[in-house]
Parts: structure tokens; C-alpha cells; sequence
């Protein structure tokens, strides 16, 4: 399974931003879907996930009402919608995808890795 997302970018706070995650190769294989970002000087953060038939997500708290994590299995894609977006947002952020079942906000949970995109907010 190979992942490439993208969506990244430049905006002010308060701005938007739609990162996508395609997904190539064994695509049957995967379930949960996940986002993770990195910041310098921090630790990965978890940041949401979505199960494959999209009906479970969840996210870390400084995110919840602000990203929206969505899945469009027939094109083998994953999304997240990030509004209202804040400096502290700034990072680079990867999709991640696992054939588990049941979501997890550990990234030694995840198998597959995107390369990663870089989102900059400014204040």
C-alpha cells in the first residue's frame, strides 16, 4: 500500500484547508485511516482517524468542531477538512492507514505512511 497525501499550504488564521491521502496498491487491505502531524521541537501528534465505512471518527481535542475527517472508499481516498485554522496548527501532516479494525491514536498502531504535506498558518 503506497500513500500520497496533499492539500498543504499557506493560509491566515481563521483560513481552510483540505488535505487528501491517495491510496494505491492493496487498498482492500486497509480499514482505519488516520492523520497525524509534526511540528518542530514537538512530538508526532495524533489528530483523527475514520473507520473505512466512515461512520466512526475521532479526534484530538484542540481540533474537535475544527477538522473533519471524511473517506471516499471508490476512489481509495481520505480526506481532512481543517477550518478555522490556528498558528498552532502549523506542522506537517501525514495520513496513516492500518488494516485493524478498530481505530487508535498510536502511531505504532499505523502500517502505512504518507510522505507528508506541510500546512503554515499565520497569525
Amino acid at each position: 500500500v503506497q500513500l500520497v497525501d496533499s492539500g498543504g499550504g499557506s493560509v491566515q488564521a481563521g483560513g481552510s484547508l483540505r488535505l487528501s491521502c491517495a491510496a494505491s496498491g492493496r487498498t482492500f487491505t486497509i480499514n482505519v485511516m488516520g492523520w497525524f502531524r509534526l511540528a518542530p521541537g514537538k512530538a508526532r501528534e495524533f489528530v483523527a482517524f475514520i473507520s473505512r465505512s466512515g461512520e466512526t471518527t475521532y479526534y484530538r481535542n484542540s481540533v474537535k468542531g475544527r477538522f473533519t475527517a471524511s473517506r471516499d472508499n471508490a476512489k481509495n481516498t481520505a480526506y481532512l477538512q481543517m477550518d478555522n485554522l490556528q498558528p498552532e496548527d502549523t506542522a506537517k501532516y501525514y495520513c496513516a492507514a492500518t488494516s485493524a479494525l478498530r481505530g487508535s491514536s498510536r502511531p505504532q498502531d499505523y502500517l502505512y505512511w504518507g510522505k507528508g504535506t506541510q500546512v503554515d498558518v499565520s497569525s
